[in-house]
């Protein structure tokens, strides 16, 4: 095998493999499923038989010329082709090969036809996204994009349908299709189309922070309401008595709603040469969403006359989002503007589609589906559309009260961000990948850049929204023109720097722009301590000498808790400040691990969240203790998960505790001392429960465990088949080794699915990780190969080098039947 996709040794030695065996016995299981056979081979065979081929020859119509794949010893699929058109067709085949499953299912669920092959337990999913209209947009979006892009789009459609026609024809589609009993439809470019417009839905726009504030206003005294506010409405006088005089059912209405993470952000940083080993710009990114099995990310190096772009991309998206070409490297993390707006509507009594506006009633939009559901009827859906936006306060229940809430979304609109990925594969400098972005317009991203004329840049990029009034902090009235949006913020005038002074650039979902900075872009940012981590680390390691790329890695898996260093000995004098008699011996061995903890009596120092150690688990879970002993049982446990910003709220209570000034929440539980101590020793008892009652033996690594769910790992015993084994991992929502965790079961369900380092002095060869793997196929080698890779902080190289790419021994050549296009 050539050294191109090599694992870094840096990683610590790999724990044994014990999955091979365990899905050759549950290939039985899966006869039983499948077929009420006794040969027990069948269903090891079945696995098999759909495996995707990866050598030889393959005859497939819809190429004008032959194309050759080359897999590295990671599986990522080098595609070489004569034309772009032939290019974007393979690369549709092969992502087809290694993802179709996970390709059907995201256009399923973010079309809202789940469904159709799950059965009625989507159907409230499959509501509120028909509700949102993502495929709608989709569709809308088409008439917009060049003949070029919307050539390219085509090719990877009929790239996917060919895979599919033949494995149809050969009855080796992905065995999820089997064991759910259904084939995948034909692949369109609105499939694309729609995928792209989920991952802004992902990535998010606040509309579920504005929705909680007008629970607060509603159901709390305008001094509680409002100390959970981000800041102060500009327009309270105005706004607060709109929201109370309108009733709604806030449960009732989104207690089925689907919220995005809301730590769905990244780290990405740029350093310029002279920071650097070799003289030349680094460029790190980790993009953070959810982790599962297969990955959100597929990693893929394309090449033809026109184009040479490697890195990652969506499966079921043609192009390339992230990466790097023959010059120039870029990585994103989330803005987090305030895109959406939540309108209240008020609807007119005689006739419920219309809604009142200026002084008169205006009709909606009536738009009429009908949701097929698996071994049930059809079932008949309304959506209601108004000036500004989907009806989304309705989408779980048929009444319609008089007031309703519209969303307004820059992602509901025509948007054209394959355009800007095409351009970026293509991009030779900085002013070139600038103008890309004009045509990249949702989820806004901040970008950084690297190239290797040496320059260093940023860019935060994307239609941010102007507004006559209001600050996006809570729901304005629909009845009226005073909240309508003016523009968006002038695209010369978004936060960029070029070569800045201090020779790095480094975003990590902060707050981007001065207070002094004339437009509004949000009211909620990510908690500091990434940011301030990565900046910490990276002048350190300046003045400790010249950054090479292995530092830059060490960072990507950094695990330093910076909000434990700012707050634990806050919360340690409140347990001082309570009677003695108050903490039991539990609780003092518990108080003592964490004084260890902070003063670093261990072998990987203070305050880093450590799987073997124990002051990252009593930390993290009494950070997420002290939320909920403040706000519930008061918050409605199905607004509770609407709670966009919690972190920050309660962080700011302790600090402002600290000083002197308690929040009314607080002082109504009895001050931050007796939170603080019946928080902990809540704490305390679930970890007993969790660990037993030896507290030498706690530690993270048993709580905190990633295993990359598989979709149908609700399916027992399919879990066992489908999913990885689980892993014991660092850090957690706050380092910059993010993994964002179930506080109820540990589970890490989130964090950067794909990593990578950029060397711009030789950007042939970058750095690499994709959690678990490359393939969906649950018998790929490729399968969840990267998976301790992913958990101990191994990559691998991705080779652009013909010479060292081309020496793999999983060479596939694409041979046209007849030609379809030139």
């Amino acid at each position: 095998m050539s050294s191109s996709s090599s694992t870094a040794l840096s990683q610590p030695a790999p724990r044994p493999k014990r999955r091979r065996w365990v899905r050759v016995l549950l290939a039985v299981l899966l006869v039983l499923i499948l077929v009420t056979s006794s040969a027990v081979g069948a269903g090891h065979w079945l696995l098999r038989q759909s495996l995707p081929v990866t050598q030889g020859e393959l005859t497939v119509n819809g190429l004008a010329a032959p194309v050759t794949v080359w897999r590295s010893e990671n599986g990522v699929p080098h595609i070489e082709a004569e034309s772009d058109a032939d290019l974007f067709f393979a690369q549709g085949y092969v992502t087809a090969q290694d993802r179709l499953f996970q390709m059907d299912l995201s256009r399923r669920q973010a079309s809202g036809e789940l469904s159709e092959v799950v059965g009625a337990k989507a159907l409230d999913r499959d509501k509120f996204f028909r509700t949102f209209g993502l495929r709608r947009a989709a569709v809308a979006s088409w008439d917009s994009y060049s003949p070029e892009a919307k050539r390219v789009l085509e090719a990877y459609a009929a790239g996917v349908n060919a895979y599919m026609e033949a494995a149809k024809a050969t009855q080796t589609l992905p065995v999820e299709f089997k064991l759910l009993g259904y084939e995948p439809k034909p692949w369109t470019p609105t499939d694309s189309l729609t995928i792209g417009k989920y991952m802004a839905f992902d990535l998010g726009g606040h509309w579920e922070s504005q929705v909680f504030r007008y629970y607060l206003v509603q159901n709390f005294s305008e001094e509680k309401a409002l100390d959970l506010f981000p800041t102060y409405p500009k327009d309270a006088p105005t706004i607060l008595p709109a929201v109370q005089e309108t009733k709604l059912a806030l449960g009732d209405s989104f207690d089925e709603a689907v919220i995005p993470n809301e730590f769905n952000g990244s780290n990405n940083w740029v350093i310029a040469g002279s920071l650097t080993e070799s003289g030349k710009p680094i460029l790190a990114d980790d993009p953070h969403l959810g982790l599962a099995t297969p990955a959100i990310w597929y990693e893929t190096h394309l090449k033809s006359d026109q184009t040479n772009v490697s890195g990652v991309i969506f499966a079921g998206v043609p192009g390339i989002i992230l990466g790097r070409n023959e010059r120039v490297a870029w990585g994103v993390t989330n803005v987090g503007p305030d895109v959406q707006d939540v309108y209240i509507e008020k609807r007119n009594p005689a006739n419920p589609n219309e809604f009142e506006y200026n002084g008169k009633w205006e009709a909606a939009q009536v738009i009429e589906e009908e949701i097929r559901v698996k071994d049930g009827d059809p079932v008949p859906y309304q959506i209601t559309v108004t000036r500004h936006g989907p009806v989304i306060s309705e989408f779980a229940h048929h009444d319609k009260p008089g007031t309703a809430l519209a969303l307004k979304w820059t992602a509901l609109q025509p948007s054209t961000e394959l355009e800007a990925v095409l351009d970026f594969a293509k991009a030779k400098d900085w002013e070139e990948f600038k103008n890309a972005l004009t045509a990249f317009h949702t989820p806004a991203q901040n970008f950084v850049f690297a190239s290797t004329d040496g320059t260093i840049a940023y860019r935060a990029n994307g239609l941010i929204p102007i507004r006559k009034k209001g600050d996006s902090s809570m729901p304005v009235p629909g009845w009226t023109d005073e909240y309508e949006w003016t523009g968006f913020i002038p695209w010369d005038e978004l936060p960029t720097s070029v070569n800045p002074k201090q020779g790095y650039i480094a975003t990590a979902n902060n707050k981007v722009t001065p207070d002094d900075y004339p437009y509004h872009i949000s009211n909620l940012w990510a908690q500091p301590y990434r940011q301030k981590r990565i900046a910490a680390f990276i002048e350190a390691a300046a003045k400790r000498g010249k950054i090479n790329v292995e530092s830059v890695k060490q960072l990507q898996h950094d695990a330093m808790n910076l909000q434990a260093d700012e707050l634990l000995p806050i919360l340690l004098i409140q347990l001082e400040l309570v009677p003695v008699d108050s903490l039991r011996l539990i609780d003092l061995e518990a108080k003592q691990m964490l004084r260890l903890w902070i003063y670093g009596e261990s072998s990987v120092g203070p305050l880093k969240d450590d799987p073997d150690q124990a002051g990252p688990l009593l930390f993290n879970l009494w950070m997420t203790q002290i939320a909920d002993e403040i706000f519930l049982p008061e918050i409605d446990a199905d607004l509770y998960k609407m709670f966009e910003g919690r972190g920050n709220t309660v962080d700011g209570m302790i600090r402002d505790a600290a000083d002197g000034k308690e929040s009314i929440w607080l002082k109504e539980k009895g001050g931050l001392s007796q939170v603080a101590l019946a928080s902990f020793q809540k704490t305390v008892d679930k970890v007993v429960a969790l660990q037993g009652g030896h507290t030498k033996k706690w530690n993270w690594g048993d709580f905190h465990q990633v295993q990359f769910q598989h979709p149908l790992a609700s399916v027992e015993p399919l879990d066992l088949l489908f999913n990885p084994e689980p892993l014991a991992v660092g850090g957690s929502k706050v380092t910059v080794g993010a993994a964002g965790y179930n506080s109820i079961t540990g589970e890490v369900n989130h964090g950067a699915s794909w990593r990578t380092v950029n060397d711009l002095s030789d950007l042939t060869r970058t750095h690499n990780v994709v959690g678990p793997g490359q393939s969906g196929h649950v018998l790929s080698p490729w399968y969840d190969d990267q998976a301790e890779a992913w958990a101990y902080g191994g990559y691998h190289i991705t080779s652009t080098r013909p010479d060292e790419y081309q020496s793999s021994e999983h060479k596939l050549v694409l041979k046209p039947s007849t030609p379809s296009h030139k």
